[in-house]
């Protein structure tokens, strides 16, 4: 069934979690006149919060910088599970009524530019969660904003082990993990070394139903380091200031910590190696090897560093009902893993936390003028527009910070960008990189989902504006400088179809 009525918006956001929520606050704010409206292809608001339901599933960046600088973070709990970030989102949604703009069952699942119109015209797949009808639409859009995160929502990263269909017991993907899965009582193996691993290990563990042991198999270490769940410095500011003086110091005080340690973790590796070390072994004691377990060959924040709350991980370890197992897997059997020792671990559970598959805007074509387009092809300008995609914009956050720190520095381009254009009477903006550019990936990690994803990301270049800055403070000052360069091509779009209707602002 195809229902042909057309719609039109200024700005289309696509998707509703933490980024998207977070883009039709500003919009909505600092952009009153546009026409706006957020589609999300699941049924609820919450992006990655909503989605994963693994245990202990939380952030691992505080909520102080995690969350939105127009809305301070309330509950005492620095580092959040998902079910209080969603409920903060879900909040923000109530208290800017966004609930005006944001339609959750639409997919959007093609996005094709047409030069001659100045219009994205949107292919949405429209889901009813309640009758499971589906139905087609068309949306035509001035602007679109891609908050759709980076990874595929439909799928983990599994890869494929030998002998698998031979295990007899429960394989389970953090991503899909089953509802109301029994592990009480059961011998569990988390295979990965990352945040969802050092998350699982502890919370598979609490209270009655937890299971009897759980040993994370990991190939090579992770630099873990534990860190207070509840920031008490954040709450003496708060008691001091009032709770926006106390959040705003507090995202000050956060902001400006964590990017003074990334710059002296990657600029004294060494002496960074040698502080987590140490507090490995404050953490579990002398007689731990340490230096088999938790010493990466990597240089910290090569890749991430993962954070055990209250050192809950740790404790995990010491009290015995957790393990590390550094090895190689051979093969699953029946009854577990064999390694590449020979050793076979037994297992009634098997977590295969082995990671994301990197996807930008949920894998949809974009065709611009007939041509679709390759992103890989495309280089990022100022981190959000991108070559050769016109009124085409993206929020990918911080790797080595809070996400959303980065996401707000974006809003804020977007909007200074719509208004300028608006000032000189321009419809369309295009950034055009020079041929023969030299550019590097998006993302400079070298985390395996990183590296896998390579070949379907845009790139980057190696100078400003192309470059794509992973420090809040170099960002603040290239993304509020000078907003035009020669780099971008201004246009208008024809008479015909320069007015675009608003249906959410009725």
């Amino acid at each position: 069934m195809t229902n042909e009525a057309v719609e039109q918006f200024d700005i289309v956001v696509i998707g509703a979690g933490i980024s998207g929520i977070g883009a039709a606050t500003y919009f909505s704010r600092e952009l009153p006149g546009k026409s706006l409206a957020v589609l999300e292809g699941r049924d609820s608001i919450g992006g990655t919060w909503d989605l994963f339901r693994y245990p202990g599933i939380r952030s691992d960046s505080d909520l102080h910088t995690f969350g939105y600088e127009f809305k301070p973070w309330r509950h005492e709990n620095a580092i959040a599970d998902a079910p209080l970030i969603v409920d903060y989102l879900r909040e923000t949604v109530q208290e800017n009524r966004l609930d005006r703009f944001i339609r959750t069952g639409h997919r959007v699942t093609r996005a094709e530019w047409s030069t001659s119109e100045g219009m994205w015209t949107l292919s949405v797949t429209v889901s009813n969660s309640t009758t499971g009808e589906t139905t087609s639409k068309t949306i035509k859009a001035g602007w679109v904003f891609a908050a759709s995160g980076y990874y595929n929502y439909e799928e983990g990263y599994s890869p494929a082990f030998p002998g698998s269909e031979e295990f007899e017991g429960t394989l389970v993907h953090p991503q899909h993990w089953p509802e109301n899965l029994d592990y009480s009582g059961k011998r569990v193996v988390v295979v990965g070394s990352g945040a969802t691993a050092v998350t699982l290990v502890p919370a598979m563990l609490k209270g009655p139903a937890g299971a009897a042991h759980v040993t994370m198999l990991q190939r090579t270490p992770t630099y873990i380091v534990p860190l207070p769940r509840v920031d008490r410095v954040a709450l003496a500011l708060t008691k001091l200031l009032g709770e926006r003086r106390g959040y705003a110091a507090t995202r000050f005080k956060n902001i400006w910590t964590e990017h003074f340690l990334v710059e002296w973790l990657r600029r004294f590796p060494r002496a960074g190696r040698r502080f987590v070390r140490s507090e490995n072994i404050k953490q579990l004691g002398k007689d731990f090897d340490v230096d088999k377990h938790f010493n990466p060959p990597y240089d910290p924040w090569d890749q991430r560093l993962c954070v055990a709350p209250d050192g809950d991980f740790f404790a995990a370890i010491k009290s015995g009902e957790a393990s590390v197992v550094t090895d190689s897997i051979t093969r699953f059997s029946r009854r577990g893993v064999v390694l590449g020792s020979g050793e076979e671990l037994e297992a009634d559970i098997i977590v295969t936390a082995t990671g994301l598959n990197l996807q930008l805007f949920d894998g949809m074509p974009i065709v611009v003028d007939g041509k679709p387009i390759e992103l890989a092809d495309t280089v990022a300008y100022r981190g959000t527009l991108l070559s050769g995609i016109p009124n085409w914009a993206m929020a990918i956050g911080y790797t080595t910070s809070s996400w959303t720190l980065k996401v707000s520095l974006l809003c804020r381009y977007f909007i200074d960008l719509i208004r300028h254009m608006d000032a000189h009477g321009y419809d369309t903006v295009v950034p055009v990189a020079a041929p023969g550019m030299q550019t590097r990936p998006v993302m400079d990690l070298q985390s395996g989902y990183a590296k896998r994803g390579e070949g379907r990301l845009p790139r980057q270049g190696t100078e400003k504006p192309w470059r794509t800055m992973m420090s809040y403070p170099q960002d603040a000052k290239a993304l509020r400088g000078d907003l035009v360069d020669g780099n971008l091509r201004f246009g208008t779009r024809p008479a015909s179809a320069h007015r675009v209707k608003s249906v959410a602002h009725a």
